[in-house]
């Protein structure tokens, strides 16, 4: 086979070479859109890489920044739990008067000793007897003219006893007082919780959830998801001890008869969390 190469065939072949050339170039200086576009449908693996590239040259980072991030929502939750009262505070007294102080204070020793006794007799724990106050003072009486003079001395003895038996509390309230006689009186009782952890448990996951459902209903309005949980904090409201009132029996026979009825209603443990959360 002949070739035959005329001055016009390599005009042509030389003007091909040049237009290449210029293609190329163009595409090195636009980044290869030019050359997808030269190649056409011959080379459509290289069009589309080279709009890959371009994409990825060109698109536009999340915004990671710590003031996009920072935002969060704080609510509070309240978490309220009931238990029953398991002890009953008694602050029992005895007061005595007589001519001198020794024999004043020798009388409500004996009585505050048979009250003890008693007391220990009906399943008392000797720890949870308990001195509360001793008081001794002139009694005076006053002439016509408003002379005072001494006509004896008043001892005065405190004892609080914690009744861990409910049911048999009132029992055990009339025994001491009998014991006691007319010296006697009881200046106020009340009922309480002696522990709490168990109600506390589940009056903290209350209040936690209550704050979480806030959480995520304010999270929904903002359509944007929950985040993390960034802090906690608590304040605990303590059941307050209930204090119904002074007994005071008038007489030993009153105090012998039916047992003080004693009602240990319900007493509330409460539990309030402030949660800061993460926006997402």
């Amino acid at each position: 086979m002949t070739i035959t190469v005329t001055p016009r065939r390599v005009a042509a072949a030389l003007i091909t070479v040049l237009a290449f050339a210029a293609f190329y170039l163009l595409g090195a200086s636009h980044g290869g859109t030019a050359v997808a576009s030269a190649a056409g449908s011959a080379s459509p693996g290289l069009a589309s890489s080279s709009a890959v590239a371009a994409g990825s040259v060109t698109g536009t980072p999340a915004d990671t920044s710590p003031a996009a991030v920072a935002g969060g929502i704080t609510v509070t939750g309240t978490g309220k739990v009931s238990g029953t009262p398991d002890t009953l505070r008694v602050d029992f007294g005895v007061n005595v008067t007589a001519g001198s102080v020794s024999s004043a204070l020798a009388a409500a020793n004996a009585t505050t000793t048979r009250v003890q006794d008693t007391l220990l007799s009906h399943g008392v724990a000797a720890k949870d007897l308990q001195t509360s106050g001793l008081s001794i003072q002139p009694s005076y009486s006053y002439s016509s003219s408003g002379q005072s003079t001494v006509r004896g001395y008043q001892v005065s003895e405190g004892l609080s006893a914690l009744l861990h038996d409910i049911s048999a509390a009132g029992s055990t309230i009339n025994a001491a007082v009998a014991a006691g006689g007319n010296s006697v009186s009881i200046d106020g009782v009340g009922l309480d919780l002696a522990d709490t952890s168990s109600l506390m448990t589940a009056a903290r996951q209350s209040a936690f959830t209550a704050a979480k459902t806030k959480a995520d209903q304010y999270a929904k309005a903002a359509g944007r998801p929950l985040g993390q949980v960034l802090s906690i904090s608590e304040v605990v409201a303590n059941p307050t001890p209930v204090y119904p009132g002074a007994y005071a029996p008038s007489s030993p026979a009153t105090s012998a008869g039916t047992a003080v009825p004693v009602q240990a209603g319900s007493q509330d443990v409460s539990v309030t969390v402030t949660v800061v959360f993460a926006l997402g």
